[in-house]
């Protein structure tokens, strides 16, 4: 009896000091993340809070290394190495990503949102986990949304209050086919520039304006070149955080749950940075004296796009998404 219990006492002493082998030698794994956005910028304050989570939910086994500022590059490459597993985490517009993953293309529909309550009811909700469920099939695993409020147009040839106002300016867009169809659609001419080149189009006059959201437009330097600002607020396309598929098939189911409740949490945590961001940013433009056009006739804006969505509505399940998103109240 002895015999038996001393044996068990070895076998149990074995078994732990072989579980403390492998965990000694396991070594924290690093998580390389691209955002194209500055470092102070939400977005990469977010992914910061949730490498925090990261590291503190695994006991320092893994943690998420930021790269902001292009240090990457620009998002069409960086998607591009994510897909291929060289990028393990990015933080991209739905627009860009919509190219290779055509089901988010409905997120950076024009004029589909009535408000940016709205725009969370639908991301928050079953709508929303069904879009980011979409994603392992063209290459990348969708971990969350974040917000980046609403898009307007800017220029620095004079202030846009109709749809006439556009006619044969330059305006750049995001290198994405939609993008550009609805800024052919309203008149203007659609310039495709990746985000770290639209300060250089705008001050050596390659371009006549941009669109895009407050803080983007004066983090970047933007509204010193583009001083009239119209609140056209035409898209609500929020930002998406992909993984690729490389890297989460590394983690264990444990690790995978961390990493999608962290991402979640990282998301409630960027709001509220957004909405600060936002107010300041519009200030620092006004009193800066850009020009801000509300007296605009919304209308003709919007049954400009009928053939943008004409077109989007070919495709059944995009026709079915765009109407159940009009249904959220």
């Amino acid at each position: 009896m002895y015999r038996r219990a001393g044996l068990s006492r070895t076998m149990t002493l074995v078994a732990t000091l072989s579980c403390m082998a492998v965990s000694a030698s396991a070594p924290a794994r690093e998580f390389r993340t691209a955002d194209t956005q500055n470092e102070d910028y939400p977005t990469v304050l977010a992914l910061n809070y949730m490498g925090r989570l990261i590291t503190e939910r695994t006991g320092g086994r893994h943690r998420i290394v930021v790269f902001h500022s292009r240090q990457l590059g620009e998002e069409k490459e960086t998607l591009e190495q994510t897909r291929a597993g060289a990028i393990d985490l990015n933080r991209t517009n739905v627009a860009l990503i919509g190219t290779l993953v055509p089901t988010v293309n409905v997120l950076a529909m024009p004029f589909l949102f009535r408000s940016l309550e709205h725009l969370q009811k639908v991301l928050d909700g079953p709508i929303g986990t069904e879009i980011l469920n979409s994603f392992e099939a063209h290459g990348f695993v969708g971990l969350t949304f974040y917000d980046s409020g609403a898009r307007s147009i800017y220029n620095s040839v004079r202030p846009i209050r109709s749809i006439d106002d556009l006619n044969g300016m330059r305006v750049r867009v995001q290198q994405s086919e939609q993008m550009s169809a609805m800024i052919r659609a309203l008149g203007a001419e659609p310039v495709e520039l990746p985000y770290g080149q639209v300060l250089t189009g705008l001050s050596t006059k390659l371009i006549d304006g941009a669109e895009n959201n407050w803080p983007s437009f004066v983090t970047t330097n933007h509204y010193k070149f583009a001083g009239f600002y119209t609140l056209t607020e035409h898209t609500m396309s929020p930002e998406v955080l992909v993984m690729s598929q490389k890297a989460w098939s590394s983690l264990s189911p444990e690790d995978q749950k961390i990493f999608r409740e962290a991402a979640l949490r990282s998301s409630r945590f960027m709001r509220e940075k957004w909405r600060d961001l936002e107010e300041r940013s519009r200030k620092r433009a006004e009193d800066a004296g850009v020009r801000i056009i509300t007296d605009i006739d919304r209308k003709p804006f919007e049954a400009a796009m009928a053939g943008i969505y004409a077109k989007a509505k070919r495709d059944p399940a995009m026709a079915e998404l765009i109407e159940r998103i009009s249904k959220v109240e």
